[in-house]
């Protein structure tokens, strides 16, 4: 199950959780990131318990969107003891995503 991140959240779901942590830096009008939705959700069910997958609409949160460069999206990152240690833009192949956080659970 993903968790929907926002301004005040987003702290202590990612920076602060003890596990990897991959977010999915997204906007509802954006047509490549309705089409690597899928694979978020699927990285959600393969990895449950390894791994926190999350949502953020970089609408709903311009300023963390900003915080971390996000300027182009979607922008997926996998976040490790409150740091980014792996990110990559554009949509991308489910393979891909999986290899993205395969090394961090």
């Amino acid at each position: 199950m993903e968790i929907v991140l926002n301004k005040d959240n987003f702290e202590s779901e990612v920076l602060k959780a003890t596990g990897p942590v991959f977010v999915d830096f997204w906007a509802t009008w954006c047509g490549p990131c309705r089409m690597v939705a899928p694979h978020v959700e699927k990285l959600s069910e393969e990895f449950a318990g390894r791994l926190k997958v999350c949502k953020l609409d970089v609408d709903e949160a311009p300023e963390v969107a900003a915080s971390y460069g996000v300027s182009s999206i979607p922008t997926l990152a996998v976040f490790k003891n409150g740091e980014i240690v792996n990110r990559r833009m554009g949509a991308s192949p489910y393979p891909l995503l999986k290899a993205m956080v395969e090394p961090y659970v």
